[in-house]
């Protein structure tokens, strides 16, 4: 069964911490070994996995990538958001995610977040949650 988290962004680009309402997901599941794929719904926002101990780490991923693929750059795409699909190609719509002892098996520092090249806006992240055989 496929379950849906609802994201709302407050900016263009952010990095929106979803550890804790994934790792939710994966407790009530009940299942203690298998995998919880994340696959963002969207062209413009993607999913990832970095650190988590010093917020200056997402603020810098946000602002290296804009830098790298800026919003007025010449773009044959004239809907004002192709900056937008390029990061997501670059950073990748979804992650797979190990589950061990019925929670979520993340480094030290690791969190999961969702990305958004285009907001703000509402967003949806599908959470599919699979038992080892």
């Amino acid at each position: 069964m496929v379950q849906y988290l609802n994201v709302t962004s407050r900016s263009r680009n952010e990095l929106i911490d979803i550890t804790g309402r994934v790792d939710e997901l994966v407790q009530s599941s009940g299942i203690s070994r298998g995998i919880c794929h994340l696959f963002s719904l969207h062209t413009t926002a993607a999913v990832t996995v970095n650190e988590s101990a010093d917020p200056a780490v997402r603020r810098d991923i946000a602002a290296f990538l804009s830098r790298m693929i800026p919003a007025d750059a010449a773009f044959a795409h004239d809907e004002g958001n192709s900056d937008a699909h390029v990061k997501t190609t670059l950073v990748g719509p979804s992650e797979a995610l190990i589950i061990e002892g019925g929670k979520l098996l993340l480094g030290t520092w690791q969190a999961i977040y969702f990305c958004e090249f285009d907001g703000p806006r509402s967003r949806k992240v599908a959470v599919k949650i699979v038992r080892d055989l």
